[in-house]
C-alpha cells in the first residue's frame, strides 16, 4: 500500500488591521478641540474619490446628525469630481459651516471637495493641487506598452501655441498635423470634459462665494494657470488665488498626522502568497469615520498567474464596503451592501 502524503496545512489568509478604538481616541480629542464633530476621509494611494464614497459617507452622516459646523479631515490624491459635487452636497445638508482640515495631500477632486469649504485649514505639509482635467478615452495614443494615454487640454493648447508661435508667417492648419497623433474626438471629449470641470469648480465656490465674477476667476486659475496637474499649492498660493485657507493650530494638525498613521496602517497590504501562481490580496483602500462609526471599502480577492497570457486574473473576489458601529457600549460589524 502506498505511503499517503499528509495534506499540508492551510496558510492563514493575512488580514488588515482595523484600528477602530484609535481612532475613535484620536477623533474624540480632535472634536473636544475643535468644539464641532469631525468626519474623516482617507484614501489609501491605490484608493480614488469614487461614486460609492457617497453612500459610505452618508452612513456617517446619519449617526452624526446635524450640526452648525462640521470638520471634514480629508487626504486624497483625487478621482471623480463630479463626485466631489455630490459629496459637498450631502456634507452641506448636514452643516451650515464646512471647515477642511488638510494635514497632507489634497490633490485633483479631493481640492475640488475642499472648494466647497468655507475654510481651508492647512497644515505645514499641506498641499492643493490644479484640478485641470486628462481624460483616457477609447481613442487616446497607445504608449509603448500598447496602453492608452491620457490627454490633457493644457496639453493640447500648448502644442497648438508652440506651434503658431514658431509658425508664424505658415498658413497651415496646426490640427492638421495633431490629428495625425490624436483623434479629434479625444480632442473634443477632452474640452468638453474641461468645461465641465470648470463648472464642476464654481458651483461648489457657490456654496459660500455671492461674487461669480471671483469664483469663475478661482476655478480658471485652478484649470488652466499650472502647468502641471500635480502641481503642490501650498498655503500662500491657496490665499493668493482667493481661497480662504489658513494654518492649522499645531495639536490639530498633530493629532491629524496621527490619525493619517492609524489609517496608513490600516491601509497597508496584506498579501497571503500560496506559491508562485497563487495568492490573496487584502487591502483597505477608502476609509471613513465618525463618532462611533467607521464604513471602510477592502479589497478581498485570489489573484491567480494565467502563464499562457502572462497576466494575473483575480478569483473569489469578496472585496465589499464593510462598517464598524458603537452601539450600547458594543461593536456591531456587518457588511454595507452597495450596488
Amino acid at each position: 500500500m502506498d505511503p499517503v502524503t499528509p495534506t499540508p496545512p492551510a496558510r492563514r489568509v493575512k488580514q488588515p488591521p482595523v484600528l477602530f478604538a484609535k481612532t475613535q481616541a484620536v477623533i474624540a480629542q480632535l472634536g473636544a478641540l475643535l468644539g464641532g464633530p469631525v468626519i474623516t476621509y482617507w484614501n489609501n494611494p491605490r484608493g480614488s474619490v469614487c461614486a460609492n464614497d457617497v453612500v459610505a459617507l452618508n452612513e456617517v452622516l446619519e449617526r452624526t446628525g446635524t450640526h452648525d459646523t462640521i470638520y471634514l479631515f480629508i487626504k486624497s490624491d483625487g478621482g471623480s469630481g463630479q463626485v466631489s459635487l455630490r459629496f459637498v452636497n450631502l456634507l452641506r445638508q448636514h452643516c451650515r459651516r464646512l471647515v477642511a482640515l488638510v494635514p497632507l495631500e489634497c490633490a485633483s477632486a479631493a481640492t475640488m471637495i475642499t472648494l466647497g469649504a468655507d475654510e481651508i485649514r492647512m497644515g505645514p505639509t499641506a498641499f492643493l493641487t490644479a484640478v485641470d482635467t486628462s481624460l483616457n478615452h477609447a481613442l487616446s495614443p497607445l504608449d509603448r506598452d500598447n496602453d492608452r494615454v491620457s490627454v490633457s487640454l493644457d496639453e493640447l493648447n500648448r502644442v497648438v501655441r508652440r506651434w503658431r508661435s514658431e509658425q508664424h508667417d505658415s498658413t497651415e492648419n496646426p490640427y492638421k498635423s495633431l490629428f495625425a497623433h490624436v483623434h479629434p474626438l479625444v480632442i473634443g471629449a477632452v474640452d468638453r470634459a474641461e468645461s465641465l470641470s470648470v463648472m464642476l469648480c464654481r458651483e461648489l465656490l457657490a456654496y459660500h462665494i455671492t461674487d461669480e465674477a471671483r469664483a469663475h476667476e478661482i476655478a480658471a486659475t485652478l484649470n488652466s494657470k499650472y502647468p502641471s496637474h500635480s502641481y503642490p499649492i501650498l498655503l500662500n498660493e491657496a490665499v493668493k488665488i482667493g481661497l480662504k485657507a489658513a494654518p492649522l493650530a499645531r495639536e490639530v494638525n498633530t493629532l491629524l498626522l496621527e490619525l493619517n498613521r492609524l489609517y496608513s496602517e490600516m491601509g497597508q497590504k496584506a498579501t497571503t502568497d500560496f506559491d508562485e501562481i497563487r495568492a490573496h490580496g487584502n487591502e483597505i483602500l477608502n476609509i471613513l469615520e465618525g463618532q462611533d462609526v467607521q464604513v471602510f471599502y477592502q479589497h478581498d480577492k485570489d489573484w491567480f498567474y494565467r502563464s499562457e497570457e502572462r497576466r494575473w486574473i483575480t478569483m473569489n473576489d469578496e472585496s465589499s464596503w464593510r462598517r464598524i458601529e458603537r452601539q450600547r457600549g458594543k461593536l456591531r460589524r456587518s457588511i454595507m451592501y452597495v450596488a
